[in-house]
């Protein structure tokens, strides 16, 4: 019989402003010596957006290394594990080389994670798309979303990883009133309050999950990217705070902010909900 290996687990709610109205996140802090398989299924048995495995760096600059699974595959970069993720490991004892800073070691490279007042934040990782969008997708978009062309006030290539394409709508209200049909690629819509609001920007997030349409609670890679593009169309000015969840019953909350060299900030609240060991 072969020996159970416990390991650190715990589940993490990302980007809430209270417990449980984020978006979750599964970690497993002890995954050294688990094979890819073993880490694609546990991730389909978790069955959230993602699930990360905390293991030792194979990069002497960082702090500790992470893996991101859906339940489909395996990411690069994605925000709210990038953030729940730290979360969990420091909440386990990781103590980062750097007081100033923490950095984790994922497939898009080294990305820096800092303590703020509005809780964790990631630096968002440069684009590696965009530009604009070709009329013809701009007529998909239109129809997943089941709206008129002349709706999406305009539109980006957004991708910092996952694939992002971003279309933006007249106001908050609009991108609340969503009701898409079905989507086929990574799609993010943005849609802004009135000036002088505490939220300046609504997001909802959707992509297909075997032939299906799912929507994002809360999604830090897609609220990273749409900072470049509102930031620098001078749309929005940072700092500023992002709603997302609305219509899945949370109240995710993304606060962006920039420093002088230009980089941008993407901060959420972080909590543990679930804490234990699970066998894989």
């Amino acid at each position: 019989m072969l020996a159970v290996v416990m390991r650190r687990f715990q589940q993490v709610d990302v980007f809430g402003d209270e417990p449980y109205f984020g978006n979750p996140l599964a970690v497993v802090l002890d995954a050294e010596g688990l094979d890819d398989a073993e880490l694609q299924r546990f991730a389909q048995w978790t069955n959230l957006s993602e699930t990360t495995f905390v293991l030792p760096t194979t990069n002497d600059d960082a702090d500790y290394r992470v893996r991101i699974f859906t339940p489909n595959g395996e990411l690069p970069f994605a925000g709210h594990p990038t953030l729940g993720t730290c979360h969990a490991w420091l909440r386990a004892g990781g103590r980062p080389s750097n007081s100033n800073h923490i950095v984790q070691e994922c497939g898009a490279g080294l990305v820096r994670i800092r303590q703020t007042d509005d809780g964790l934040a990631f630096a968002a990782p440069a684009l590696v798309r965009s530009g604009g969008v070709d009329p013809e997708l701009i007529s998909r978009i239109a129809t997943m979303l089941r709206i008129d062309e002349a709706e999406i006030v305009d539109s980006q290539w957004v991708d910092n990883g996952p694939g992002w394409v971003a279309v933006l709508l007249r106001d908050a209200q609009a991108v609340l009133a969503l009701q898409p049909g079905d989507v086929d690629i990574d799609l993010g819509v943005a849609g802004l309050y009135p000036e002088g609001s505490d939220i300046a920007v609504e997001v909802r997030s959707f992509f297909p999950v075997n032939g299906a349409t799912v929507e994002d609670p809360v999604t830090g890679s897609l609220n990273a990217s749409l900072a470049w593009w509102l930031l620098a169309t001078r749309r929005l000015r940072a700092p500023y705070t992002a709603s997302q969840g609305t219509m899945l019953g949370r109240r995710g909350r993304v606060h962006i902010s920039h420093d002088d060299d230009g980089t941008i900030w993407v901060a959420g609240k972080t909590v543990t909900c679930i804490e234990g060991t699970v066998d894989i």
